[in-house]
């Protein structure tokens, strides 16, 4: 079983949405109030949303004053993330690998959700961590929220079945070359219709991702275990760094 190069490409479009209707809204909020109190962006700061998605952080950044602006590859997200904030809302279809925004475009920058080493390789996410730095401003706050990888390893559920909505869906999830990857078979009983996703994502360890960030002009001041401010460590299920651009 091998997922395709550019898996996300497929992934996130109306099967993941009717998968996931409702995910993880609590925690959005938990997740922009965290960026408010440990990386402390300046009150009406320009923010990029790195892989906005539906939108769910765009809102709770835009409710907290901020020029809230996403971009995503997804267009089946974006036009959800449309619908959910309105005409007004500054959304942007592109690619993290070439942001389509200049140099120090940004005072603070977040990228929620596990949304980072999606790619084939790791020549491809240096080019993401460039892009980071060269949209945020000197200075310019970040916050990244990432798998902890320790943890993804010590709780990897090899595979599980459960009923949605008329369809059997079985997920198969595995370790392999410094990544997880999820299989994601989904079955018709209307239509006795199957498909099959896709989700992979390198994972980098806590000490590997800050030295990568720092090579790059960004520099990690803290680290969070989870959304309501945890101590990282081995046994957290996720990796939260804050920080500036240099």
């Amino acid at each position: 079983m091998t997922a395709p190069t550019e898996w996300f490409r497929d992934w996130f479009g109306d099967a993941y949405l009717s998968l996931y209707p409702h995910r993880d809204e609590a925690e959005a909020g938990q997740g922009v109030r965290l960026f408010e109190t440990a990386a402390r962006p300046a009150k009406g700061a320009r923010v990029l949303d790195l892989a906005c998605g539906v939108g769910r952080h765009l809102l709770h950044l835009t409710e907290a004053g901020h020029t809230a602006v996403g971009i995503d590859l997804s267009a089946r997200l974006l036009a959800e993330a449309r619908a959910l904030l309105g005409p007004e809302a500054h959304l942007v279809r592109g690619d993290m690998r070439r942001l389509p925004f200049r140099d120090g475009s940004f005072g603070a920058l977040a990228n929620f959700f596990t949304s980072f080493g999606y790619f084939a390789t790791e020549e491809e996410d240096r080019d993401v961590v460039e892009e980071i730095r060269r949209v945020l401003r000197p200075g310019g706050v970040f916050l990244m929220d990432y798998l902890n990888a320790p943890y993804v390893r010590d709780t990897l559920i090899p595979d599980d079945e459960l009923a949605v909505d008329g369809r059997i869906v079985r997920q198969t999830r595995w370790l392999e070359g410094g990544t997880v990857t999820k299989r994601i078979d989904i079955h018709s009983t209307e239509d006795d219709r199957s498909e099959t996703f896709y989700e992979r994502v390198r994972m980098y360890e806590p000490e590997e991702l800050t030295s990568l960030l720092a090579r790059l002009g960004l520099v990690t001041t803290a680290r969070f275990g989870g959304y309501q401010g945890e101590p990282h460590d081995a046994g957290a299920a996720r990796l939260l760094l804050v920080g500036h651009a240099e």
